[in-house]
């Protein structure tokens, strides 16, 4: 039972995290993507020190009460996608991990990633233009905007690993 609580209490930590970030999101225009992203890396925190059903309704709870705290409803979305795509990469790998014999899981897994992404990005970027851009974008254009999608992808998930890597390995080990 103990266990459940400590759990439980960092999950809510996290959380508070995760809405200060969010709410420091739509307060500094500047740092938006910046805070955003730190927010979203809140659930693949919460996903790897509990388990992926804890950080499903992490996520879950991370965009219900950023609808309530946050002014700007569209950095929510925002959240929202990033915190997906994290959530979707957690649990890939962790069924990745669980099969045997693949020839290159690593090639699988970005080929996963990438694939997560293009489902949730290609159609936004599409369908949402006049909400997106000032206007629709002319085909070449939308090319380099979908393009340009794949690199910051690279850029973020790249973070993402660094993050779990470096820095919550570092404060990991004064917390617990």
């Amino acid at each position: 039972m103990h266990v459940k609580a400590k759990k439980m209490a960092f999950a809510g930590l996290m959380l508070a995290f995760t809405i200060v970030c969010i709410a420091l999101g739509s307060i500094i225009e500047m740092n938006t993507l910046f805070l955003l992203a730190a927010a979203s890396y809140f659930v693949g925190i919460v996903i790897r020190e509990t388990n992926v059903g804890t950080g499903a309704a992490f996520y879950i709870a991370g965009v219900l009460l950023g609808f309530l705290v946050s002014p700007n409803k569209l950095y929510i979305v925002s959240y929202g996608i990033m915190g997906l795509y994290i959530l979707l990469n957690e649990i890939s790998f962790r069924q990745l991990g669980k099969l045997k014999g693949t020839a290159n899981k690593d090639v699988l897994f970005w080929i996963i990633k990438y694939s997560v992404f293009n489902v949730m990005y290609i159609p936004m970027v599409c369908g949402l233009q006049k909400l997106l851009f000032v206007r629709e974008i002319p085909m070449n254009m939308l090319f380099i905007v979908i393009a340009a999608g794949q690199i910051g992808l690279f850029i973020y998930d790249r973070a993402y690993e660094y993050v779990q890597g470096n820095i919550w390995n570092k404060m990991r080990g004064k917390l617990f």
